[in-house]
């Protein structure tokens, strides 16, 4: 058996998997919109530094009670905060940072 016929229902678990991981950014996301609406409406500053930091520690202990690297955790954290931050900023018409 060649190598890729192997290889092909661990891709296609991989691939299943990726699809839930895009499903759940984008409704993440989606929050992240409703939450700059309301910012914007309530004049609230976009910015939440302390938000951010929680997040992203709360990103590293998820990592490290599912046995993966807390630092990955993090700057997984980073790039979703990123996006949510020019989501928020085009919502808003603010700074992201």
């Amino acid at each position: 058996m060649k190598a890729d016929a192997k290889l092909g229902p661990y891709r296609a678990e991989l691939d299943a998997l990726d699809t839930r991981l895009a499903e759940l950014l984008a409704a993440r996301l989606t929050v992240c919109a409703r939450v700059a609406e309301l910012k914007r409406a309530e004049g609230i500053p976009m910015m939440q530094p302390d938000r951010v930091a929680r997040v992203r520690e709360s990103y590293a202990d998820r990592g490290r009670r599912l046995d993966l690297d807390p630092g990955f955790m993090r700057a997984l954290a980073e790039l979703i905060v990123a996006e949510a931050c020019r989501i928020e900023d085009e919502i808003i018409d603010g700074q992201c940072r």
